[in-house]
C-alpha cells in the first residue's frame, strides 16, 4: 500500500502490554479509522517512539502500568531539550490518542492523558506575500536561466492560485485539470477531495508547460499520470516543490525566506481581503474546522490596521 507506514518494531512479537507491540498496530489504526495524512502519520510515529524509549523505568516498561507521571516527564523532558511548543503540543496530541487506543484495546486500564492540559500556543499570525511580490514571485522563471521554467511556473501559477499544499501539489495528475470549468481536483489530508476554481493565467500556465515541456521531461519515457514531472520524468516529490519556490521566492525578493505554505497563506489572505466569505475560503483550502481558517481574519485585521494607522489624520 503506497500511503503505508513500514515500521519494524523490537520486541513486535512480545506481549500486548510491552511498548513494543502495539505501535504498528496504531499506526494502522490512524490510517485506516482516522484517516491522518501520512506526514501526519510520520510525526506521530517519530513522537510515539521517543516517548516509548522515554519508558526506561521498571514500572512503565509495561504500557498497562502507564501512568501521567509518566507523559508530563516527557513533556517536560521535550521542554528542557528545546522543542517549540508547537512540538510539545503535537507530541502530546500523539500521545492522547496513544494512550486512548490502549484503552480501547484494553491494554490500559484509563485514559492517563486526561488531565494534562494542552500547552498554549502563541497565535501567530501566517506570513504572507504582498500582490506587488506575489506578481514578482510569478514572474520569476526565466527561459534564459531556468532549464524547466514552464514547469516551475505553472507549478509556481497554481499553489497561488488555489492555495494548495505542497503535498497537494506533487500529487496532482493531469486528469485532474479541467480546462473546460476551470477547476483543479485536489485530494487533501486524510483522502478528502475537494475542487478547487483556478484562475484563467493559472490555467493558460499548466497548458504552456503541458504543450511544450512535459513531454520534454518524459523524454521518451511511457506516460505517467502525475501533472508535475522531475527532470527524470518522474512525479515530483513534496521536498522539490519545496526546493523550486524557495528557489524562486529568493529571486523574486531577495533577503526573504518563504516557502510553498507562504502562498497558501497569501491566496487565503487575498481571497478574504477582496470579499471572499470565511466558509468558502475554509472550503477551497480543504480545512475540516473553521477555527483553522479564522487566522487569515486576523492577518487581514492587521493589515487593516497598518493601512489604517499610515493614512489616517489621528493613526
Amino acid at each position: 500500500m503506497p500511503n503505508s507506514l513500514a515500521l519494524t518494531t523490537p520486541g513486535a512479537s512480545s506481549p500486548p502490554g510491552e511498548t513494543g507491540a502495539i505501535l504498528p498496530g496504531f499506526l494502522d489504526y490512524l490510517q485506516a479509522e482516522c484517516g491522518l495524512a501520512l506526514n501526519t502519520r510520520k510525526a506521530y510515529r517519530r513522537d510515539l517512539t521517543a516517548f516509548l524509549a522515554s519508558l526506561a523505568r521498571p514500572t512503565a516498561a509495561r504500557l498497562d502500568r502507564l501512568t501521567t507521571a509518566d507523559v508530563a516527564d516527557f513533556l517536560r523532558y521535550s521542554k528542557a531539550r528545546g522543542h517549540s511548543v508547537a512540538t510539545v503540543a503535537r507530541e502530546l496530541a500523539a500521545i492522547r490518542m496513544f494512550c486512548r487506543h490502549l484503552v480501547l484495546q484494553g491494554i490500559c486500564p484509563r485514559d492517563v492523558c486526561d488531565v494534562i492540559v494542552t500547552p498554549k500556543k502563541w497565535n501567530r499570525l501566517p506570513e504572507v506575500l504582498s500582490e506587488r511580490d506575489a506578481e514578482a514571485l510569478l514572474a520569476a522563471p526565466d527561459p534564459g536561466q531556468d532549464r524547466h521554467w514552464l514547469r516551475d511556473r505553472a507549478l509556481l501559477a497554481v499553489l497561488y492560485a488555489a492555495g494548495i499544499r505542497a503535498s497537494e501539489a506533487a500529487g496532482l495528475k493531469v486528469s485532474d485539470v479541467n480546462f473546460s470549468l476551470g477547476v483543479i481536483r485536489v485530494l487533501g489530508k486524510g483522502g478528502r477531495e475537494r475542487i478547487v476554481p483556478v484562475a484563467e493565467r493559472a490555467l493558460y500556465a499548466v497548458r504552456q508547460y503541458l504543450d511544450h515541456q512535459r513531454g520534454e521531461l518524459l523524454a521518451g519515457k511511457a506516460d505517467r499520470p502525475e501533472l508535475l514531472l522531475s527532470r527524470n520524468g518522474r512525479r515530483l516529490a513534496r521536498q522539490d516543490v519545496f526546493r523550486i519556490v524557495r528557489q524562486y521566492v529568493r529571486r523574486a525578493t531577495p533577503g526573504r525566506q518563504a516557502g510553498p505554505h507562504t502562498l497558501r497563506h497569501t491566496f487565503a489572505t487575498a481571497l478574504l481581503s477582496h470579499g471572499a466569505d470565511l466558509r468558502s475560503v475554509q472550503e477551497m483550502l480543504g480545512h475540516a474546522d473553521i477555527a483553522t481558517t479564522q487566522v487569515y481574519t486576523h492577518v487581514d485585521a492587521a493589515r487593516l490596521r497598518a493601512i489604517h494607522k499610515k493614512f489616517h489624520p489621528r493613526g
